[in-house]
Parts: structure tokens; sequence; C-alpha cells
């Protein structure tokens, strides 16, 4: 009885040259804990970032679905934080840091059915390097940190099918279906899986479609999709609304697609993109001895139609790189491929730059978010910082602590009642201040503003008490998230009281200030 990650030319390998094979494996599990325990180490050093709070929203309000995406990272969050009773930022990252290791073993060992054991250590190389696999999708907490090991192990999965003579086996068709159905329960693009793998059977393997374990996969993914089609039928489809919102102009814009490739260029890592094209180039060259064309034509469909259909839509509409960034794993076991065909100086040379450049651009990063005196965003006063991303991850922490003395402090003078709110009108900082503040300060958060920009906070108003006629409020303006209360809220309350300004001090300078508002007087409850 075989394991239904591990193909038969695997074990065969094992026996036909076991020396060579312990060695990558050793090597295997050398990066794997290298690399996890760095992530575990690094993973405390910055705050988290505005979609990694906002996600935290959705383990504190478990449901089928969001307006966002689907429930696997809320699920995820809920797992790593022992059901919020352990909730920082590391283990916030913690989920994201254990599935980009399950994620570099199910690359491995594609690489090693559809190639040998240096294929899926070269490939597993690849993966940590990518920015996006190894760094977005391997530390921070998204919904492509649990997305990643159903869509590698689908595509471990496929190549388990291909390569076997046991291809009817239902089991293996049945995980098949169970590991997309999962990926799309992560996030919905998911169900790309299985649109390149039925273009690859329609084009090699056509016998397939008399087979009703096909069928039967596809069936166990449609019962993974339940809960999104439930929650969507009973919130009007909000999700598909505002996704199709976003990706429904008809210019051209040439200047989009030039910053979604480029962007896609700096996700993949410059060096690893650069031997992905490499890659490319050598799988589709017929004389290949490293793959069988039936090999070469899977992996192209499993990557540049995705690749291809979003440079479409980005030719129209604003998009951002981390959409496409599952559609250039395939491409990595083709750059596998071509290393495979290197001397060690080469292959140790790009791998060493590969690398080297995340290293490199995780120290700097980390750096300028924890001791930069300066922002790179804004100067001007009104929108100080704005456009700045190291402040996206540095003082929140430091703001709730003395957040939370003021609110003591205008309690015991009786400048506040007990019990007030803070609103957010925006998801961003609204994640922020849920996470960091909020609870500091043993607030309670109610997003007042349009679903458009209120997002999972119009539903968490549900469950919290509402705000009522006389109540008083707080409001919270960081200068890199500019906005004026009065605007915005005056309607609601009588009076607008001057704010209490809290700077942010990085490096012994001033990097943004905190505007905190005392609403006074509620005049008319929102709807």
């Amino acid at each position: 009885m075989s394991w239904p990650f591990a193909g038969y030319s695997t074990r065969n390998d094992l026996y036909r040259n076991p020396s060579s094979a312990m060695s990558y494996y050793k090597r295997l599990w050398y990066l794997l804990l290298i690399s996890t325990v760095a992530k575990l180490l690094i993973g405390g050093l910055v705050e988290l970032g505005n979609d990694e709070v906002y996600y935290y929203t959705y383990a504190l309000r478990p449901d089928w679905s969001y307006f966002d995406h689907p429930p696997l990272v809320g699920w995820l969050i809920r797992l790593s934080t022992l059901n919020l009773h352990w909730v920082s930022t590391w283990t916030m990252r913690l989920g994201p840091i254990l599935c980009c290791a399950i994620s570099t073993f199910f690359i491995f060992v594609t690489g090693k059915t559809i190639g040998n054991e240096k294929t899926g250590w070269y490939a597993a190389l690849i993966y940590q390097c990518a920015v996006y696999t190894g760094i977005i999708a391997g530390l921070f907490i998204l919904p492509d940190s649990p997305q990643m090991p159903f869509w590698t192990g689908a595509l471990c999965l496929m190549a388990r099918l291909m390569t076997s003579k046991d291809d009817n086996r239902t089991k293996n068709w049945l995980l098949l279906g169970l590991m997309i159905g999962l990926a799309t329960l992560s996030k919905v693009h998911g169900l790309y899986l299985w649109a390149g793998f039925g273009l690859f059977i329609l084009f090699k393997r056509r016998e397939w479609l008399r087979r009703w374990q096909l069928y039967a996969a596809f069936a166990v993914t449609l019962v993974c999709l339940i809960p999104i089609v439930y929650w969507n039928i009973q919130n009007h489809f909000i999700t598909y609304t505002y996704h199709s919102a976003r990706v429904t102009h008809t210019i051209i814009q040439w200047d989009s697609l030039l910053r979604e490739v480029v962007g896609e260029m700096i996700y993949q890592n410059p060096i690893v993109f650069v031997l992905l094209v490499i890659g490319l180039i050598f799988l589709v060259r017929r004389k290949n001895n490293f793959a069988s064309t039936d090999m070469r034509v899977w992996l192209l469909c499993m990557s540049l139609p995705m690749i291809l259909l979003f440079w479409g839509v980005a030719l129209f509409n604003p998009t951002l790189p981390h959409w496409s960034g599952p559609a250039y794993i395939p491409l990595f076991f083709g750059a596998a491929f071509w290393l495979s065909s290197r001397s060690k100086k080469i292959i140790r040379t790009v791998v060493g730059w590969a690398g080297s450049l995340v290293v490199f651009f995780l120290v700097v990063a980390i750096s300028l978010c924890r001791w930069a005196p300066f922002n790179l965003g804004s100067q001007e006063q009104r929108n100080y910082g704005e456009y700045c991303p190291t402040l996206d991850l540095s003082g929140w922490n430091d703001f709730g602590k003395r957040f939370a003395q003021l609110v003591h402090d205008d309690l015991i003078s009786g400048k506040m009642k007990p019990n007030v709110p803070l609103l957010v009108s925006k998801w961003f900082p609204g994640g922020h201040l849920q996470f960091y503040v909020a609870p500091k300060a043993c607030m309670r958060i109610l997003g007042i503003g349009e679903l458009e920009d209120l997002h999972e906070f119009a539903w968490l108003n549900k469950e919290r008490a509402p705000l009522r006629v006389g109540d008083d409020a707080y409001y919270v303006v960081p200068s890199n998230v500019p906005a004026d209360p009065a605007v915005l809220y005056g309607k609601y309350f009588s009076r607008f009281e001057a704010p209490v300004t809290i700077n942010q001090v990085r490096g012994g300078k001033t990097v943004r200030y905190f505007w905190v508002y005392r609403l006074r007087g509620c005049r008319v409850v929102p709807e």
C-alpha cells in the first residue's frame, strides 16, 4: 500500500541510488528546518500589515464565508492561535510558516515524481527563494497561506496520476478533488486547478473522460464549495458583486499591465523570474530529455493560461501581482529541470544570488520598519507618511498602549463615560485598531460607513452593542490615512473636540501622527 503523494518512480529511485536519495532528503529536511526556524525568529520582528490584521476579523467571527474571501484563512488563524487563546503577532504568522514547510515538501515530492530527487531539490529551493511562495504566502497571514499546501498537494497528486500505472485508483482522484476544494476554500481562484488540469486532459488524456473517478473528484470539489455558495445566497452574492466591480473596466491601460508584469517579477524574485523564463524556454524545446511531452504540456497548462488571464485583466483594470502567484509554481519545475543540466558552479551562483536577494530584502525591510528615522511617504503634515509601506508594519502596538492610557485618564477625569466605542470608517486602519488598540483599551469597535469601505466590520457590528443617541465615541486618524471625522460623521454627532496628537517616534524622529478625536453627543443613530 503506497502513500498517495509518493510515486512509484520515487520509491524505485531510492532503491537504485540510496545514497544520493538520502542526500537530497537530508538537504530537504535541513532546508525546511533552517527556513522554518528563521521565519519563526523574524515573524515577530515587525508588526502585522493591513491585510493581516484585517483577516484577524475573520477569526473573531467564524462564518461559512466572508465579504472578501472564503473562510480558510480565518480557520487557520483560529488554529495557530489556539482558538484565540494565544493571540500575538508571532502566533498569527505561525500558520503560514508551517504551511510553507508543508508546501515545500509537496514541491519536492512532485519534482521527484516527474523527474528525480535532484529535480525535487532544486524546485524546493526555488519555492523558498521566490518572494511570493517563500515570504508573502509563507510568512504573512493571507488567504494565499492556507491555499499553498492544497495547491501544491493537488499538483503532487496530478503528477502521481500521470506517472503511475494506477491512474484509476479512486483514492487518488478523491484526494485530488478534496485538495482543489480546500484550495478554493482559501481563494476562489483555486478552481483554476481544475481548468488547467481539464485543459491537459483534453490535450493528452482524453480517455480519462470516460472514467467515473474524474467526475467523482469534481463532485468532491463542489461539496467543498457549499459553505461559499450558502453564505453568498444569504448575502445576495455580495462577494462576487464586489470582486466583479474591480475588473469591469473596458479602457486599455498599458501602464496597469506594465505594473502587473513588473510586480510579478518582483514578487517572484527578479532572479527567480529570469530563471523561470529560462526554464519555460527549456520546457517548450522539443529536444528535452528531462521531461516527457505529456509532462511539459501539463506544466504549461497549469501555468501559462492563468498568467495570461491576469495579464488580460491587468490590461483593462488595476490588479495585484500576487493574484497570479500560484500560476508560476508549475514553472518552478521547468527551472529545476534546467538547473539539473547545469554545472555546480552555475547552480550555486544562481541559487546563491536568489537566496541572498531574499535575505537582503528581509534585512532592509525589517530595519526600515523598526529603526528608520524617516518615512518613505508624504512629508506634508496633513497626510504625513501617506504611501509609506513601513508604517503599515510598525508603531501600532506602541500607539495601542498610549491610547489605552489616554482612555484611562479620560475615564478617571470624567472627560468620557465608560463603555464608549471606537469608531472606524474603513477596514484599514480598522484592522490595526481592532488587533493592536481596542483590546488594550478594553473597547468595542463599531464600523460606520459604506459597506465597500467597512467590509467585515459591517458584520461585526451585528454582534456588538450599537451606538445610541447621546453616546460619545472616539475616532482615530493616522496621518498616513487622512480623514476628517466632521465630514464623515457630521450628521451623527453634535460636536467634535480638537484632537489629541500622539506621535510615532522611530529612530529618535517622528514618522507619523495619530490624531485622537472625541466625538460628542450622538444625535442620529447610523443605519
